[in-house]
């Protein structure tokens, strides 16, 4: 099955499934699925991130609404949040004070990266037995792997955000040059 088709059908297997029955296989391919389509979407983010002039990090379209920087962090600030809260894996990082407190392009970029890295790691290390077992998601009973099939469907959400900002910018994203 082609990339393209895989993660709807991984979206709706995950709607579909009732709490009760919610500890379940992997789907077949998930984890190589997922670490593709998470992948491709952290490479375009970091290098969004990265082709961002520094000073539109505190550029944000009207008030009321994340600035540049701001974005970026709640992507990063999540990727530790849901393992954390969801899977129990405690990194040990001051993730919820990043969304105010970090607004240079440098380090925003640092955390980015090392929080991509950190939800490839932990996609890699897990078995599927670990992948099957339930767990807590927003309230309802979920397989782990659901948490994992979230990042990559939170940070896609955001990074068409950044994507909106980079254009009103006049950034072009480096992959659609």
């Amino acid at each position: 099955m082609n990339a393209a088709r895989a993660l709807p059908l991984l979206v709706a297997t995950l709607v579909s499934v009732p709490a009760a029955a919610s500890a379940q296989a992997v789907p077949p391919g998930f984890r190589e699925e997922f670490l593709g389509q998470f992948g491709a979407s952290a490479e375009k983010l970091v290098a969004l991130a990265k082709a961002m002039p520094a000073e539109t990090y505190g550029w944000r379209p009207m008030e009321g609404v994340a600035s540049v920087a701001r974005a970026y962090m709640h992507i990063a600030a999540y990727n530790y949040y849901y393992p954390e809260t969801a899977l129990g894996v405690d990194a040990g990082l001051p993730y919820q004070t990043w969304e105010e407190g970090v607004t240079e392009k440098d380090r925003v970029v640092e955390i980015l990266e090392r929080s991509m890295e950190h939800v490839r790691g932990l996609a890699g290390s897990m078995s599927d037995a670990d992948l099957a077992k339930p767990t807590r998601l927003y309230g309802r009973e979920v397989p782990q792997w659901a948490v994992l099939l979230q990042l990559v469907t939170h940070m896609n959400e955001h990074l068409g955000q950044e994507i909106a900002y980079a254009r009103m910018n006049r950034v072009v994203p480096p992959w659609s040059r």
